[in-house]
């Protein structure tokens, strides 16, 4: 059964407390390079993508029915609404881009209010676990490879493989050593203790270190680059100005928008609920991503999404409740009130470390072995949506993950099981002729089992089979 947080709280275990506290700060503290980069993306200043952080998260949190999923400024969204500004001709980071983004982001909300009007949840009741796989788990190697070009000294990748490849062998070409080292060993370090002590919350530990590092040493004249100083004080409440946009303009965007925001976050929120045995309301989910894009655009943020990369932290911190995304909005709060300052200490390689060990721990290479064992056929369906995610992006890859599943289930049930019956003296039930010479047929009966309903791509099927079973003395088919 799938409860609000007002639920978990009635029958919350205390013994869970000090893991969810622990996993909201860690969460608090990932989201600070990850949004304020995507609020970049998005054309908005990078404190923006930390707005982002607080109320929406703390909304999302008290009308989720996940127990793990945590939302915030995510990579796709963002890039759909910087590449919209650009055509519309708005400069990233101008006045009319911090008017225009927040509006965007205000229909997409009434978008997502419309798909939990129409009950849009259910949709998801037909992508198979396969999709859902290859979907999680070229998210996360997107990301991934999003990623790694900061852990070298260089600067975040965007769109898709092909892109990817070319930003990060360009970033190759000019690796700041310092940044690599910090980086790998901070990587080889959260792997190690993963296995080797993964209740303690070495991220934490890290991130504090780096801090200390920086302030103590001259990480600047190394080439370790640091996060951007942002400004001190909670977001400021407003309205969208609707002028700013022609709004058939808006309509059309946003629409987009909300569509990748609702397939990405509830195709990755299943995959969760399926993974750790848990269920949850396709339909709540959608009416809180839309409150939670509404708060979003009032505090002035660009559409927040569903984070993998947020969730597969407080999973490997072994966070149980929504209690973490309220933490982990508090927390932001309390950051951005009066620990701005410390922000501006913390090592990007070594941030880039941490979302990195978090998004390999969510990938789910092992289910693609598992299936290549059992089915080939699902093993291709989760490489079909894990390559289309990786090279199409996120829609098309779900889009030919949904395809291929339909698809394979036509193929499946256009060749049914089936088979002739016949009895064996001594017993009482029909059996299948081909288990054994001494299943003989009913004289001058034809019984046929075809084990599927009767559709248009199996029929002749079954009348060949039965047109090639009779025989001169044939009286009657069953």
């Amino acid at each position: 059964m799938s409860v609000t947080f007002a639920g978990t709280m009635r029958g919350y275990e205390k013994k869970n407390i000090i893991k969810d506290v622990i996993a909201g700060i860690i969460i608090m503290a990932v989201s600070i390079p990850i949004s304020m980069g995507y609020a970049q993306i998005a054309g908005l200043p990078a404190v923006c993508g930390l707005y982002g952080s607080v109320f929406p998260i703390i909304a999302f949190a008290l009308l989720s029915t996940s127990p793990q999923f945590v939302f915030g400024v995510d990579a796709a969204p963002a890039a759909l609404v910087g590449s919209a500004l650009i055509s519309f001709g708005i400069e990233s980071g101008s006045k009319e881009a911090l008017t225009a983004v927040p509006l965007i982001t205000f229909f997409v909300a009434l978008w997502l209010f419309v798909f939990y009007l129409m009950k849009a949840g259910k949709l998801v009741n037909y992508i198979s676990a396969p999709v859902m796989g290859g979907f999680i788990t070229g998210i996360c190697t997107t990301i991934i490879l999003m990623q790694v070009p900061k852990l070298l000294g260089g600067t975040s990748g965007t769109g898709e493989l092909p892109e990817l490849l070319s930003h990060l062998a360009e970033t190759i070409g000019s690796i700041n050593i310092p940044s690599l080292i910090l980086g790998v060993s901070a990587l080889i370090i959260l792997t190690i203790s993963k296995k080797v002590m993964p209740k303690f919350p070495m991220a934490v530990l890290l991130m504090g270190a780096g801090a200390v590092m920086t302030y103590f040493l001259p990480v600047g004249s190394w080439g370790i680059k640091t996060l951007d100083k942002v400004e001190t004080g909670l977001p400021k409440w407003a309205l969208p100005d609707f002028s700013v946009v022609p709004l058939k303009d808006v309509i059309t965007v946003s629409l987009s928008v909300a569509v990748v925001i609702l397939a990405e976050t509830l195709l990755a929120e299943n995959n969760f609920a399926q993974k750790n045995g848990y269920k949850i309301d396709d339909n709540q989910e959608i009416l809180a991503f839309s409150v939670g894009n509404l708060l979003a655009s009032l505090t002035g943020c660009c559409p927040i999404n569903g984070s993998v990369s947020r969730t597969a932290m407080g999973e490997q911190y072994q966070g149980k409740t929504q209690l973490m995304g309220i933490v982990a909005g508090i927390s932001m709060m309390a950051l951005l009130l009066c620990g701005t300052g410390f922000i501006g200490y913390l090592p990007v390689p070594v941030l880039t470390a941490i979302v990195i060990s978090a998004l390999a721990g969510a990938t789910e290479f092992e289910l693609a072995a598992r299936l290549w064992k059992v089915s080939r056929t699902e093993c291709l369906i989760f490489a079909g949506a894990f390559m289309g995610v990786l090279f199409l992006g996120t829609i098309n890859g779900v889009l030919i993950g949904i395809i291929l599943s339909f698809s394979e289930m036509i193929i499946r049930t256009s060749k049914p099981a089936r088979c002739f019956l016949g009895i064996q003296p001594g017993h009482r039930h029909f059996c299948d002729i081909e288990e054994g010479r001494q299943i003989h047929e009913v004289k001058g009966v034809v019984i046929y089992r075809f084990s599927s309903n009767l559709f248009f791509a199996n029929v002749s099927v079954l009348q060949k089979d039965i047109e090639n079973s009779l025989k001169a003395d044939t009286k009657a088919v069953i």
